[in-house]
């Protein structure tokens, strides 16, 4: 797989290959599956993986994969979000939901986007009140161009206390 556009770093935040390197630190499946951020912003995520690592027994995206790029993705926009807002949490997955509509044939790739501002902002405001916070996101899986799968996960934010 050819390495994917990495973003312009944000005078907000940290840039692609230093979130990449956050997860593969922190996360080690992350390299075992050999995930890469292509964009990282507080509002957009996007992450890539490819086929070899990730593969099953019919020769497309084991689900498994599939799911945890997409549950990836959707932590890693809370977690750049948070850090946006000047806010360290840990961050969780409470809750999820995976719907697979057609296989994975090579590359895959999931892409995260934060739909809903004014819910944002009460995840925010409720973990500066009570020192966490629940907010749902949803991301979708995309190979050839097309899109193959949707996750929908909610998300817990505990405040770390100074």
């Amino acid at each position: 797989m050819s390495s994917p556009p990495r973003a312009f770093r944000q005078s907000y935040g940290p840039s692609a290959l230093e979130v990449e390197r956050y997860l593969r630190r922190n996360i080690p499946l992350s390299a075992a599956m050999g995930v890469q951020v292509v964009l990282a912003g507080p509002r957009h995520v996007e992450l890539a993986a490819p086929l070899a690592p990730n593969i099953n027994h019919q020769s497309t995206v084991f689900g498994g994969s599939a799911s945890a790029l997409a549950m990836l993705s959707a932590w890693t926009l809370v977690h750049v979000a948070l850090l946006h807002e000047g806010i360290e949490a840990t961050t969780v997955i409470q809750r999820n939901a995976m719907t697979y509509e057609a296989p994975m044939h090579g590359d895959f790739t999931a892409v995260c986007r934060l739909a809903d501002e004014s819910a944002w902002r009460r995840f925010v405001r409720t973990i500066e009140r009570h020192g966490r916070g629940r907010i749902t996101l949803v991301a979708h899986l995309l190979a050839d161009g097309h899109q193959t799968a949707s996750f929908e996960g909610d998300f817990v934010a505990l405040r770390r206390l100074a």
